[in-house]
């Protein structure tokens, strides 16, 4: 049995929280509520990538969240999960009758170097700026 320390009546007291859900190299951003349950989060997902909760793990830093913990119990709160550096939860999708794929989250790709033209200029005068004798 699982409890949660909110409660639904209160909901409105409760911030947003920015989202990032995780699964070898597809990345979804959200928001919620602190409120919002784990398995409410998994109905959010079922609406974009068409699997059902039942067929979706969630996790926190390799820690499987249970589907009544609300995200605010799951350590995800507006101070953890900020727009500018949005909390990442893992997700796995089931690949059998009892089996589940294993947690993977592939690495972002590195962007190319900027262009020179683009880079800061080492010294306060640009080619523009100097003088002419």
């Amino acid at each position: 049995m699982c409890t949660s320390k909110y409660t639904p009546a209160l909901s409105y007291l409760f911030q947003d929280v920015f989202l990032m859900i995780r699964r070898q190299k597809t990345t979804i951003f959200t928001d919620a509520k602190e409120s919002t349950t784990v398995y409410e989060l998994k109905r959010i997902v079922e609406g974009i990538l068409k699997r059902a909760p039942e067929e979706q793990r969630l996790f926190k830093d390799d820690q499987l969240l249970e589907d009544c913990k609300t995200l605010g119990d799951c350590g995800f709160t507006n101070q953890t999960a900020r727009p500018q550096a949005p909390g990442t939860v893992g997700l796995a999708f089931r690949i059998g009758d009892e089996m589940f794929e294993q947690l993977q989250l592939e690495a972002f790709s590195s962007p190319p170097e900027l262009p020179d033209v683009m880079k800061p200029q080492d010294s306060g005068s640009t080619a523009n700026e100097q003088a002419v004798q």
